[in-house]
């Protein structure tokens, strides 16, 4: 039997060095930083390391590297933008098959270097140091310009103005802080549903951001107060101090960074914000991306809004600072869906054609108050190679329309919706409520009430509730008036340049200076976006104490909208209002104590009849009789 061959003690063989360990290092960096992040992608940037450790042979070039298993066009195209910046850098005859001598290895750590090394091994060691301990968790700074930083920089500098109320509103806020932002706050990159508000929510979870209330308020938390005072201060030795000494003061971080970006020249402050999931598309799809989100918006040739070129980033922000501009948008008819479908489908469908017969440009839409409203919605051009065009921003015009037959006019009145529709379209921030009338000719004759009830409800739909009314006899009727109301407007905003305001910040109501200009005959220029108006006329959201005093209210018999908004002046929660009645000395004060409340433009007094009602209504122990 032959002898066994000798036991070879010793250590394996070691494995041959890959001969790409520049790709190498950028896979590394890339899976690292979408690691830390907890981002998906990190497995296939995993895959592909193990793919290139496993090829023997050297690339010339990303596009190489193709052949490689989970080497796909966003990869090799992030690979070839990072070896084109390191020869530019190192000169074209650069070796691209070792890595620079003052680098270490990927996945080492320097032995020259009491810091850290931010690589980590290529083989996906688990992410621990030479030493055995666990890496030390980068913290957390946003990138300049980003949207956290934006943010943050806003909430401090309000905390900072004298009379401060210590938080911002939203649309405030991302007023603010758009102008500190090279990313939009409404609109989101192609091809991404992310916008620059997304990393609020980054903010809020690292606790740098409360957000409380409804409307939402947002502040700064110690945390995130001390953050946005070095960020302050970063930027302020940014402007004031040379650049030989910004150079110097640069950390490696922040070099590597810029080196990863493409050497833009700005300072960043680390390299870690960005919402989330968004970073890592970003980076695959920068090169078809445009710069900005006004860029996307102007025509194919490159000029923006006014024919002009806007090349420059000052121009871009302006264009996107919320105004459209006169040839910048288009008037469009908003027709609830509910006018289309349902019901007597042939007489809702008859709408539809007789205004496609007109040549009415119109959008089928949810509206959650009014059936018809008009809005200007922005011009947009599509951009080449992207199916969609971007979404353009709609602006509402202060005109809106509730059409009413008369048989739903008499339902309505009978279960109470009719009070109620026109208590939310005087609360939908617009200043122009309209109600369409149809008559049904005989039909009203076999309705529910009589036809003198519901012509009494229409005159003071009118008269007492200030709606303008307009009277049709039927459908193409109807059709011909929203045709002729849609020429009208776009005639009258043909010259206009829109400006976006809030509900949230002023209020539903207008300035006395808009008001003489309405009477004037001049169109309001300032105007709420159609998501904030949708958003604001839900009627099931969540309500606050005073709109559900309100709605109480309105359930007295003869208590109209006017009335209760007089009432709530004076009383804004049903805790108030009985604290009051608690300090009358007597049941006749009592009663009489919203008697002389003054409500309306005639400043009527609201009454002893009404003030005793809901004095007994609150105030009466056990059932009503």
């Amino acid at each position: 039997m032959p002898a066994s061959e000798p036991v070879r003690l010793g250590r394996k063989r070691a494995l041959p060095s890959c001969p790409n360990p520049l790709f190498l290092t950028w896979l590394t960096e890339l899976r690292d930083e979408a690691k830390e992040k907890g981002l998906k992608i990190q497995y296939t940037y995993q895959k592909a390391i193990s793919s290139l450790n496993k090829y023997p042979l050297p690339l010339q070039n990303a596009k190489e590297a193709k052949i490689l298993q989970n080497f796909g066009d966003g990869i090799c195209k992030i690979l070839d933008e990072k070896l084109q910046r390191y020869l530019r850098q190192n000169g074209q005859n650069a070796p691209i098959h070792s890595l620079p001598e003052a680098a270490p290895p990927p996945g080492r750590q320097d032995n020259n270097s009491m810091a850290p090394s931010r690589k980590k091994n290529a083989a996906g060691d688990g992410g621990k140091e030479k030493g055995g301990g666990r890496r030390k968790k980068r913290e957390y700074v946003p990138q300049k310009r980003s949207g956290g930083y934006a943010v943050l920089l806003s909430l401090y500098r309000q905390s900072q103005t004298p009379g401060s109320k210590g938080y911002m509103f939203k649309m405030e806020l991302q007023a603010e802080a758009q102008l500190l932002c090279d990313k939009s706050f409404t609109v989101p990159d192609l091809g991404s549903k992310y916008t620059a508000w997304s990393s609020v929510s980054t903010l809020i979870q690292k606790n740098f951001v409360i957000k409380t209330h409804n409307p939402a308020r947002y502040s700064l938390t110690e945390d995130g107060l001390a953050l946005a005072e070095r960020l302050e201060s970063v930027e302020q030795e940014t402007k004031d101090g040379p650049e030989g000494d910004k150079e110097e003061a640069r950390s490696e971080e922040e070099v590597d960074k810029e080196e990863e970006d493409g050497g833009s020249g700005l300072v960043d402050l680390t390299a870690s914000d960005e919402d989330e999931e968004e970073k890592e598309e970003d980076r695959i799809h920068a090169a078809e991306r445009p710069a900005c989100v006004a860029q996307q918006r102007s025509e194919v040739d490159g000029t923006g809004f006014s024919g002009k070129p806007t090349n420059s980033l000052a121009t871009s922000r302006k264009t996107n600072a919320g105004c459209l501009l006169p040839g910048a948008y288009e008037i469009i008819l908003c027709v609830d869906f509910i006018e289309t479908t349902g019901g007597s489908n042939h007489r809702k469908q008859d709408l539809v054609k007789e205004l496609q017969r007109n040549g009415v440009t119109f959008d089928v839409r949810k509206l959650n108050v009014g059936d018809f409203l008009w809005v200007a919605r922005e011009k947009v051009a599509p951009v080449p190679g992207q199916l969609r065009a971007p979404t353009g921003r709609e602006l509402v015009l202060d005109y809106i329309i509730e059409r009413k037959r008369m048989d739903d006019l008499c339902g309505s009145i009978i279960d109470g919706r009719f009070r109620e529709q026109k208590f939310r379209l005087k609360r939908c921030g617009l200043r122009r409520p309209c109600y369409l009338v149809e008559e049904c000719g005989s039909a009203a004759s076999h309705l529910s009430l009589p036809e003198t009830t519901l012509q009494q409800a229409i005159v003071n739909t009118q008269v007492v509730d200030g709606f303008f009314v307009k009277r049709v006899q039927d459908v193409r009727e109807s059709a011909a008036y929203l045709t002729v109301m849609t020429r009208y407007l776009i005639k009258l905003y043909q010259n206009c340049t829109l400006i976006c305001r809030s509900r949230e910040l002023e209020g539903d109501g207008g300035s006395d200076e808009e008001e003489e200009e309405e009477e004037r005959g001049t169109p309001s220029c300032s105007l709420i976006s159609f998501a904030e108006f949708n958003y604001g006329a839900i009627k099931n959201k969540c309500q606050t104490v005073r709109e559900v005093f309100a709605r109480q209210l309105m359930q007295v018999s003869g208590l109209s909208g006017d009335k209760a908004a007089a009432i709530l002046e004076q009383y804004s929660t049903p805790h108030s209002l009985l604290t009051a009645y608690e300090r009358c000395v007597s049941e006749a004060q009592k009663e009489k104590l919203l008697s002389s409340i003054r409500y309306g433009k005639l400043k009527r007094n609201l009454g002893p009849a009404l003030s005793r009602t809901v004095y007994q209504l609150y105030c009466t122990q056990g059932a009503l009789s």
